[in-house]
Protein backbone atom coordinates (compact mmCIF):
# COMPACT_ATOMS: atom_id res chain seq x y z
CA UNK A 1 0.00 0.00 0.00
CA UNK A 2 1.36 3.65 -0.54
CA UNK A 3 2.35 5.78 1.73
CA UNK A 4 -0.06 8.82 2.57
CA UNK A 5 1.50 11.81 2.09
CA UNK A 6 2.50 14.13 5.18
CA UNK A 7 2.60 17.97 4.66
CA UNK A 8 0.88 20.88 5.36
CA UNK A 9 -1.55 22.64 3.00
CA UNK A 10 -2.12 26.55 2.71
CA UNK A 11 -5.31 27.56 -0.39
CA UNK A 12 -6.15 30.87 -1.79
CA UNK A 13 -9.29 31.85 -4.03
CA UNK A 14 -9.24 34.96 -5.10
CA UNK A 15 -12.44 36.37 -7.29
CA UNK A 16 -13.57 35.21 -9.36
CA UNK A 17 -12.43 32.02 -8.03
CA UNK A 18 -14.76 32.63 -5.12
CA UNK A 19 -18.43 32.52 -5.23
CA UNK A 20 -19.01 36.01 -3.20
CA UNK A 21 -16.21 39.45 -3.46
CA UNK A 22 -13.69 37.43 -0.75
CA UNK A 23 -10.68 36.21 -0.63
CA UNK A 24 -10.41 33.23 0.72
CA UNK A 25 -7.80 31.47 2.82
CA UNK A 26 -7.08 27.93 4.25
CA UNK A 27 -4.89 26.29 6.02
CA UNK A 28 -4.67 22.58 7.70
CA UNK A 29 -1.26 22.38 10.15
CA UNK A 30 0.15 18.94 9.91
CA UNK A 31 3.00 18.33 13.12
CA UNK A 32 3.46 15.59 15.21
CA UNK A 33 0.99 13.78 15.89
CA UNK A 34 0.82 14.84 20.20
CA UNK A 35 1.51 18.23 19.90
CA UNK A 36 -0.83 20.17 20.96
CA UNK A 37 -2.19 23.89 19.30
CA UNK A 38 -2.86 26.88 20.78
CA UNK A 39 -5.29 29.61 19.81
CA UNK A 40 -3.80 33.28 21.04
CA UNK A 41 -4.40 36.73 20.66
CA UNK A 42 -1.77 39.25 21.09
CA UNK A 43 -3.33 43.28 21.11
CA UNK A 44 -1.80 45.65 19.30
CA UNK A 45 1.36 47.26 20.98
CA UNK A 46 3.90 50.43 20.80
CA UNK A 47 7.39 49.06 21.67
CA UNK A 48 10.06 51.33 22.84
CA UNK A 49 13.24 52.30 20.96
CA UNK A 50 15.63 50.24 21.73
CA UNK A 51 13.37 47.43 23.10
CA UNK A 52 14.52 43.57 22.02
CA UNK A 53 11.75 40.68 21.57
CA UNK A 54 12.39 36.62 22.25
CA UNK A 55 11.44 34.50 19.47
CA UNK A 56 11.68 30.63 19.69
CA UNK A 57 15.75 30.61 19.71
CA UNK A 58 17.05 34.19 19.42
CA UNK A 59 16.00 37.64 20.02
CA UNK A 60 15.93 39.95 17.86
CA UNK A 61 15.25 44.06 17.75
CA UNK A 62 11.41 44.70 18.60
CA UNK A 63 9.61 46.88 15.89
CA UNK A 64 8.08 50.45 16.85
CA UNK A 65 4.93 48.79 16.23
CA UNK A 66 3.29 45.68 16.50
CA UNK A 67 -0.68 44.81 14.60
CA UNK A 68 -2.75 43.25 16.70
CA UNK A 69 -2.88 39.15 15.60
CA UNK A 70 -4.49 35.73 16.19
CA UNK A 71 -1.97 32.68 15.76
CA UNK A 72 -2.61 29.30 15.62
CA UNK A 73 0.76 27.44 17.07
CA UNK A 74 2.61 24.29 18.55
CA UNK A 75 2.04 25.33 22.20
CA UNK A 76 5.58 25.09 23.29
CA UNK A 77 7.18 27.99 21.08
CA UNK A 78 7.42 31.54 20.30
CA UNK A 79 5.78 31.66 16.37
CA UNK A 80 2.75 30.60 14.52
CA UNK A 81 1.94 27.83 12.21
CA UNK A 82 -0.93 30.09 10.86
CA UNK A 83 -2.74 33.38 11.68
CA UNK A 84 -4.04 36.91 11.05
CA UNK A 85 -3.48 40.65 11.70
CA UNK A 86 -6.24 43.10 12.64
CA UNK A 87 -5.35 44.34 8.96
CA UNK A 88 -6.85 41.79 7.06
CA UNK A 89 -3.50 39.67 5.94
CA UNK A 90 -3.11 35.96 6.78
CA UNK A 91 0.06 33.77 6.56
CA UNK A 92 0.59 30.23 6.79
CA UNK A 93 3.76 28.31 6.33
CA UNK A 94 4.89 24.99 5.04
CA UNK A 95 8.34 23.26 5.51
CA UNK A 96 10.29 22.65 2.25
CA UNK A 97 14.53 21.17 1.44
CA UNK A 98 16.56 22.62 -1.28
CA UNK A 99 19.99 22.17 -2.70
CA UNK A 100 20.89 25.25 -0.12
CA UNK A 101 22.63 23.56 3.02
CA UNK A 102 20.04 23.36 5.83
CA UNK A 103 21.88 25.39 8.93
CA UNK A 104 22.03 23.88 12.45
CA UNK A 105 22.87 26.69 14.23
CA UNK A 106 19.37 28.16 16.30
CA UNK A 107 18.48 31.12 14.30
CA UNK A 108 14.55 32.24 13.33
CA UNK A 109 12.26 29.60 12.64
CA UNK A 110 9.62 29.16 9.73
CA UNK A 111 6.69 29.66 12.15
CA UNK A 112 8.80 32.63 14.12
CA UNK A 113 8.84 34.53 10.65
CA UNK A 114 4.82 34.04 10.03
CA UNK A 115 3.93 35.71 13.39
CA UNK A 116 6.62 38.84 12.94
CA UNK A 117 5.41 39.12 9.14
CA UNK A 118 1.71 39.30 10.59
CA UNK A 119 2.90 42.01 13.97
CA UNK A 120 4.46 43.85 11.53
CA UNK A 121 2.99 43.89 8.06
CA UNK A 122 -0.18 45.91 6.80
CA UNK A 123 -0.32 44.40 3.85
CA UNK A 124 0.25 41.01 2.52
CA UNK A 125 3.01 42.01 -0.07
CA UNK A 126 4.22 44.63 3.01
CA UNK A 127 4.88 40.62 5.26
CA UNK A 128 7.00 39.64 2.36
CA UNK A 129 8.91 42.53 2.99
CA UNK A 130 9.20 42.14 6.56
CA UNK A 131 9.87 38.21 6.11
CA UNK A 132 12.94 38.64 3.34
CA UNK A 133 14.65 41.61 5.07
CA UNK A 134 14.33 39.08 8.96
CA UNK A 135 15.91 36.37 6.38
CA UNK A 136 18.86 38.74 5.01
CA UNK A 137 19.36 39.94 8.84
CA UNK A 138 19.07 36.65 11.52
CA UNK A 139 18.79 33.59 9.05
CA UNK A 140 16.41 30.60 9.22
CA UNK A 141 17.31 27.50 11.46
CA UNK A 142 16.61 25.43 14.65
CA UNK A 143 15.15 22.33 15.72
CA UNK A 144 11.23 22.74 14.56
CA UNK A 145 9.93 19.94 16.81
CA UNK A 146 9.77 19.88 20.84
CA UNK A 147 12.02 16.72 20.49
CA UNK A 148 15.94 16.08 20.63
CA UNK A 149 16.20 14.47 17.80
CA UNK A 150 17.20 17.09 14.61
CA UNK A 151 14.31 18.18 12.48
CA UNK A 152 14.97 21.38 10.52
CA UNK A 153 13.60 23.15 7.02
CA UNK A 154 13.59 25.70 5.01
CA UNK A 155 10.21 27.71 4.45
CA UNK A 156 7.73 28.33 2.01
CA UNK A 157 5.24 31.28 2.89
CA UNK A 158 1.53 31.67 1.52
CA UNK A 159 0.59 35.51 2.24
CA UNK A 160 -2.52 36.60 1.80
CA UNK A 161 -4.69 39.89 2.17
CA UNK A 162 -8.01 41.75 0.73
CA UNK A 163 -6.59 42.40 -2.93
CA UNK A 164 -4.13 40.07 -3.18
CA UNK A 165 -1.67 36.86 -2.41
CA UNK A 166 1.90 36.30 -2.50
CA UNK A 167 3.60 33.02 -2.88
CA UNK A 168 7.08 33.13 -1.15
CA UNK A 169 9.57 30.43 -1.23
CA UNK A 170 12.95 30.19 0.04
CA UNK A 171 16.24 28.54 0.27
CA UNK A 172 18.37 29.88 3.00
CA UNK A 173 18.69 33.22 3.02
CA UNK A 174 17.57 33.06 -0.81
CA UNK A 175 13.70 33.60 -1.89
CA UNK A 176 11.98 34.17 -4.43
CA UNK A 177 7.92 35.72 -4.93
CA UNK A 178 4.72 35.12 -6.99
CA UNK A 179 1.98 37.67 -7.26
CA UNK A 180 -1.52 36.02 -7.65
CA UNK A 181 -4.00 38.54 -8.17
CA UNK A 182 -7.40 36.15 -9.45
CA UNK A 183 -8.03 32.77 -9.37
CA UNK A 184 -7.22 29.70 -7.16
CA UNK A 185 -3.48 28.50 -5.75
CA UNK A 186 -2.34 26.43 -3.23
CA UNK A 187 1.20 25.41 -1.82
CA UNK A 188 2.63 21.99 -0.16
CA UNK A 189 5.97 21.34 0.97
CA UNK A 190 7.15 21.56 -2.28
CA UNK A 191 9.28 24.48 -4.75
CA UNK A 192 6.51 25.84 -6.80
CA UNK A 193 7.67 28.98 -8.15
CA UNK A 194 9.15 28.19 -11.93
CA UNK A 195 9.95 30.93 -14.58
CA UNK A 196 6.82 33.37 -13.12
CA UNK A 197 8.95 35.45 -10.53
CA UNK A 198 7.30 38.56 -9.50
CA UNK A 199 10.53 39.34 -6.95
CA UNK A 200 13.70 38.10 -5.82
CA UNK A 201 16.81 38.23 -3.44
CA UNK A 202 19.02 40.27 -5.59
CA UNK A 203 21.75 38.04 -5.44
CA UNK A 204 19.82 34.57 -6.23
CA UNK A 205 21.18 33.97 -10.14
CA UNK A 206 24.73 34.95 -9.03
CA UNK A 207 24.42 32.17 -6.25
CA UNK A 208 22.86 29.85 -8.95
CA UNK A 209 25.58 30.68 -11.22
CA UNK A 210 28.04 30.20 -8.46
CA UNK A 211 26.99 26.78 -7.43
CA UNK A 212 27.11 25.90 -10.54
CA UNK A 213 23.06 25.10 -11.00
CA UNK A 214 22.55 27.59 -13.59
CA UNK A 215 24.95 28.58 -17.07
CA UNK A 216 23.81 32.31 -16.91
CA UNK A 217 21.86 32.15 -20.20
CA UNK A 218 19.37 29.36 -20.20
CA UNK A 219 15.40 29.74 -18.51
CA UNK A 220 15.87 30.42 -14.59
CA UNK A 221 13.34 28.20 -13.56
CA UNK A 222 13.75 28.26 -9.47
CA UNK A 223 12.01 25.03 -8.25
CA UNK A 224 13.69 23.35 -10.99
CA UNK A 225 17.65 24.77 -10.25
CA UNK A 226 16.91 24.71 -6.55
CA UNK A 227 14.86 21.92 -5.61
CA UNK A 228 17.07 19.01 -4.28
CA UNK A 229 18.55 16.11 -6.77
CA UNK A 230 17.52 13.58 -3.68
CA UNK A 231 14.42 14.71 -2.06
CA UNK A 232 13.59 13.65 1.30
CA UNK A 233 10.78 10.99 1.63
CA UNK A 234 7.86 13.73 2.87
CA UNK A 235 8.76 16.38 0.10
CA UNK A 236 8.38 13.38 -2.79
CA UNK A 237 4.85 12.36 -0.60
CA UNK A 238 3.63 15.73 -0.81
CA UNK A 239 3.75 15.73 -5.02
CA UNK A 240 0.23 13.60 -4.78
CA UNK A 241 -1.05 16.21 -2.20
CA UNK A 242 -0.37 19.16 -3.66
CA UNK A 243 -1.78 17.32 -6.80
CA UNK A 244 -4.79 16.46 -4.88
CA UNK A 245 -5.24 20.00 -3.35
CA UNK A 246 -5.04 21.38 -6.70
CA UNK A 247 -7.64 19.29 -8.40
CA UNK A 248 -9.97 20.29 -5.50
CA UNK A 249 -9.54 23.86 -5.95
CA UNK A 250 -9.94 23.93 -9.55
CA UNK A 251 -13.38 21.89 -8.76
CA UNK A 252 -14.75 24.50 -7.02
CA UNK A 253 -13.03 27.18 -9.11
CA UNK A 254 -15.51 30.31 -9.48
CA UNK A 255 -17.40 29.19 -6.16
CA UNK A 256 -15.57 29.36 -3.08
CA UNK A 257 -16.79 29.63 -0.23
CA UNK A 258 -15.88 29.60 3.67
CA UNK A 259 -17.49 26.20 3.40
CA UNK A 260 -16.35 25.37 0.35
CA UNK A 261 -12.51 26.03 2.43
CA UNK A 262 -13.49 23.62 5.10
CA UNK A 263 -14.54 21.09 3.33
CA UNK A 264 -11.25 20.80 1.09
CA UNK A 265 -9.29 20.88 4.73
CA UNK A 266 -11.55 17.83 5.99
CA UNK A 267 -10.68 15.91 2.51
CA UNK A 268 -9.51 12.47 3.67
CA UNK A 269 -8.96 10.68 0.58
CA UNK A 270 -6.17 13.23 -0.85
CA UNK A 271 -4.39 13.20 2.38
CA UNK A 272 -5.29 16.84 3.06
CA UNK A 273 -7.00 16.30 5.95
CA UNK A 274 -4.03 13.11 7.51
CA UNK A 275 -3.17 11.36 10.25
CA UNK A 276 -0.35 8.75 9.55
CA UNK A 277 3.12 8.31 10.46
CA UNK A 278 3.59 9.87 13.63
CA UNK A 279 2.09 13.05 12.08
CA UNK A 280 -1.13 14.48 11.87
CA UNK A 281 -3.97 17.44 11.22
CA UNK A 282 -3.41 19.22 14.72
CA UNK A 283 -5.05 22.72 14.17
CA UNK A 284 -6.72 24.04 11.15
CA UNK A 285 -7.74 27.79 9.87
CA UNK A 286 -9.99 29.27 7.09
CA UNK A 287 -10.50 33.43 6.71
CA UNK A 288 -12.97 35.48 4.60
CA UNK A 289 -11.17 38.54 3.93
CA UNK A 290 -13.93 40.98 1.90
CA UNK A 291 -12.68 43.05 -0.79
CA UNK A 292 -15.08 45.97 0.39
CA UNK A 293 -13.30 47.59 3.77
CA UNK A 294 -16.01 48.37 5.86
CA UNK A 295 -16.82 44.80 6.34
CA UNK A 296 -14.96 42.62 8.95
CA UNK A 297 -12.58 39.99 8.14
CA UNK A 298 -13.66 36.77 9.88
CA UNK A 299 -11.16 33.92 10.57
CA UNK A 300 -12.14 30.45 11.91
CA UNK A 301 -9.57 28.29 13.71
CA UNK A 302 -10.49 25.01 15.20
CA UNK A 303 -7.87 24.72 18.09
CA UNK A 304 -8.21 21.05 18.19
CA UNK A 305 -7.06 18.40 15.86
CA UNK A 306 -8.13 16.66 12.63
CA UNK A 307 -10.79 19.00 11.09
CA UNK A 308 -13.35 16.51 10.18
CA UNK A 309 -13.78 16.05 13.76
CA UNK A 310 -13.39 19.53 14.94
CA UNK A 311 -15.01 22.92 14.83
CA UNK A 312 -14.49 25.60 13.25
CA UNK A 313 -14.88 28.82 15.40
CA UNK A 314 -15.05 32.52 13.82
CA UNK A 315 -12.91 35.04 15.56
CA UNK A 316 -13.24 38.61 14.51
CA UNK A 317 -11.24 41.31 15.46
CA UNK A 318 -12.64 44.09 18.25
CA UNK A 319 -11.63 46.99 20.51
CA UNK A 320 -12.99 44.92 22.98
CA UNK A 321 -11.79 41.32 23.11
CA UNK A 322 -13.07 38.31 25.68
CA UNK A 323 -9.92 36.72 26.62
CA UNK A 324 -10.45 33.18 25.66
CA UNK A 325 -8.42 30.59 28.24
CA UNK A 326 -10.12 27.45 27.11
CA UNK A 327 -7.54 27.08 23.69
CA UNK A 328 -4.01 28.75 25.74
CA UNK A 329 -1.76 25.89 26.86
CA UNK A 330 -0.25 26.39 30.40
CA UNK A 331 3.05 28.09 30.85
CA UNK A 332 6.19 26.78 32.53
CA UNK A 333 8.49 29.83 32.54
CA UNK A 334 12.13 29.03 33.11
CA UNK A 335 11.49 25.60 33.76
CA UNK A 336 10.23 24.70 30.15
CA UNK A 337 12.01 22.16 28.67
CA UNK A 338 12.73 24.20 25.29
CA UNK A 339 14.11 27.30 27.40
CA UNK A 340 16.56 24.91 29.61
CA UNK A 341 20.07 23.84 27.66
CA UNK A 342 20.07 21.21 26.77
CA UNK A 343 16.55 21.33 25.02
CA UNK A 344 13.86 19.08 24.99
CA UNK A 345 15.33 16.56 27.40
CA UNK A 346 11.78 16.34 29.06
CA UNK A 347 8.09 16.40 28.24
CA UNK A 348 5.16 18.54 29.73
CA UNK A 349 2.05 18.57 29.31
CA UNK A 350 0.72 21.52 26.96
CA UNK A 351 -3.04 20.09 26.60
CA UNK A 352 -5.32 23.64 26.95
CA UNK A 353 -8.65 22.80 28.19
CA UNK A 354 -11.06 22.65 24.97
CA UNK A 355 -8.22 20.20 23.47
CA UNK A 356 -8.68 17.59 26.61
CA UNK A 357 -12.62 18.14 26.25
CA UNK A 358 -12.24 17.11 22.62
CA UNK A 359 -9.98 14.14 23.19
CA UNK A 360 -12.55 12.86 25.27
CA UNK A 361 -15.60 13.59 22.51
CA UNK A 362 -13.19 11.85 19.60
CA UNK A 363 -12.67 8.51 21.62
CA UNK A 364 -17.10 8.60 21.60
CA UNK A 365 -17.32 9.72 18.35
CA UNK A 366 -15.60 6.95 17.29
CA UNK A 367 -17.35 4.29 19.39
CA UNK A 368 -21.09 5.12 20.50
CA UNK A 369 -24.09 6.54 18.82
CA UNK A 370 -24.22 9.29 21.06
CA UNK A 371 -20.81 10.76 20.09
CA UNK A 372 -21.57 10.43 16.09
CA UNK A 373 -24.82 12.35 17.37
CA UNK A 374 -22.90 14.90 19.13
CA UNK A 375 -20.02 14.79 15.82
CA UNK A 376 -24.01 16.29 14.09
CA UNK A 377 -25.20 18.35 16.21
CA UNK A 378 -21.77 20.44 16.66
CA UNK A 379 -21.57 20.34 12.57
CA UNK A 380 -25.06 21.68 12.48
CA UNK A 381 -23.91 24.52 14.58
CA UNK A 382 -20.97 25.26 12.83
CA UNK A 383 -23.05 25.40 9.53
CA UNK A 384 -25.67 27.79 10.99
CA UNK A 385 -23.02 30.13 12.06
CA UNK A 386 -21.43 30.24 9.02
CA UNK A 387 -24.58 31.23 7.39
CA UNK A 388 -25.61 33.81 9.27
CA UNK A 389 -21.76 35.19 8.96
CA UNK A 390 -21.90 35.39 5.72
CA UNK A 391 -25.68 36.83 6.15
CA UNK A 392 -23.85 39.41 7.46
CA UNK A 393 -21.37 40.08 5.12
CA UNK A 394 -24.24 40.18 2.08
CA UNK A 395 -25.88 42.67 4.20
CA UNK A 396 -28.83 39.99 4.70
CA UNK A 397 -28.56 40.31 8.32
CA UNK A 398 -27.37 43.08 10.41
CA UNK A 399 -23.78 43.70 10.97
CA UNK A 400 -23.46 42.68 14.99
CA UNK A 401 -20.40 43.26 17.32
CA UNK A 402 -18.93 39.86 16.89
CA UNK A 403 -15.56 40.48 19.22
CA UNK A 404 -17.09 37.64 21.86
CA UNK A 405 -18.09 35.32 18.91
CA UNK A 406 -14.88 33.44 19.59
CA UNK A 407 -15.46 33.22 23.22
CA UNK A 408 -18.96 31.87 23.04
CA UNK A 409 -18.42 29.71 19.95
CA UNK A 410 -15.36 27.65 22.14
CA UNK A 411 -17.36 27.93 25.58
CA UNK A 412 -20.46 26.28 23.69
CA UNK A 413 -18.46 23.13 22.17
CA UNK A 414 -16.64 22.37 25.91
CA UNK A 415 -20.56 22.40 27.36
CA UNK A 416 -21.28 20.02 24.76
CA UNK A 417 -18.57 17.75 25.11
CA UNK A 418 -19.11 17.94 29.13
Amino acid sequence: MAETPRSCDCFVSLPPGSRDDHVIFGKNSDRPREEVQEVVYYPAASHPPGSMVECSYIQIPQAEHSHAVVLSRPAWLWGAEMGANDQGVCIGNEAVWTRETISSEEALLGMDLVRLGLERGDSAWAAVGVITDLLEQHGQGGPCREDPEPFSYHNTFLLVDRSEAWVLETAGKLWVAQKVTEGVKNISNQLTIGTEISAEHPELRNEAQAQGWWDGEGEFNFSQLFSPLDPPARMELAKQRYKGGTQLLQQHNGSVTAEVMMSILRDKPSGICMDSGGFRTTGSMVSILPRDHSLPCIHFLTATPDPSRSVFKPFVFSGCMTPVSMVVSPEYGPDDPVKKQPRFQSKVDRRHLLYKAHQVALNAMETSPEGSELHDILRDLESQCVKDISAMLSGELPLEELGDLFFDCVDTEIKFYQ
